[in-house]
């Protein structure tokens, strides 16, 4: 039976320090337009992400998890201009206590915003091995129920590889940056990047190349049959903003 609130909901202390978000967006070059935009934590003086992430803790995870969807969203809200513009957000799962309680903070922020539940993507990634895998396996169906996306993020490094992706099938996986880097003279990568994006094409699951940075990158992962991009080729992230992209530079 899931808890009214959980251990995290109960804890009313505040984080020690702010934050806000920089958004970088994801373009569908298959219809030359945004498809979406992700949201990177950074601080309140445009300071990093490892300056944000380096002072959460065991303490502070779960507060700092909740607060970041609720800011992505938040500020989501006075930016979108189309409905139909996804918003992709990270989340640790070992800040989840009980997937069905913890998600009331993002359904609320959702809900005052005017977002649909179809707008927002969950990424998650685990760069160390996910030792508690009913636990993910419960977020995912969770989310999946309330209508959200989710992504496996640097798919291909850590353990973020083939054994999740056969525990999980979520809805896109994103390429890591280090596999696509030097693509386009690599035909070890463009044979490794072609294979991934047909098994993903049979399991059903969208590919996204993100990291991209030079339009040979982009050419060789189009050529490979993907069509969503995320990179500082078409757009660096701005703060608490969204960045212009020439879309037809990168058509």
């Amino acid at each position: 039976m899931t808890r009214a609130q959980c251990q995290g909901c109960r804890d009313g202390a505040l984080l020690p320090f702010d934050f806000t978000m920089a958004f970088q967006p994801i373009v569908d070059l298959g219809q030359n337009r945004i498809w979406g935009y992700e949201a990177l934590v950074r601080g309140t003086e445009g300071q990093g992400a490892g300056w944000v992430l380096g002072q959460v803790n065991e303490a502070n995870r779960y507060k700092f998890d909740q607060a970041c969807r609720v800011k992505a969203i938040e500020l989501a809200g006075q930016l979108f201009q189309d409905a139909e513009t996804r918003l992709s957000i990270n989340f640790m799962p070992n800040a989840v206590y009980e997937p069905a309680a913890c998600i009331r903070a993002t359904l609320q922020a959702a809900q005052r915003v005017g977002f649909a539940h179809d707008q927002i993507m969950f990424e998650f990634t685990e760069n160390e091995r996910m030792v508690d895998v009913p636990h993910l396996q419960r977020i995912i169906t969770e989310y999946r129920k309330q209508g959200f996306l989710t992504a496996l993020d640097d798919f291909g490094a850590g353990h973020a590889g083939l054994n999740l992706l056969a525990n999980f099938q979520p809805d896109l996986i994103k390429l890591d940056m280090e596999l696509i880097r030097g693509i386009a003279t690599s035909p070890t990568r463009q044979i490794i990047i072609a294979c991934v994006t047909t098994m993903a094409r049979e399991l059903g699951i969208t590919v996204l190349a993100e990291g991209v940075e030079s339009e040979t990158e982009l050419t060789a992962l189009r050529a490979a049959g993907i069509r969503l991009f995320q990179g500082y080729y078409l757009a660096k992230p701005a703060l608490a903003m969204l960045p212009d992209v020439q879309l037809a530079v990168a058509a």
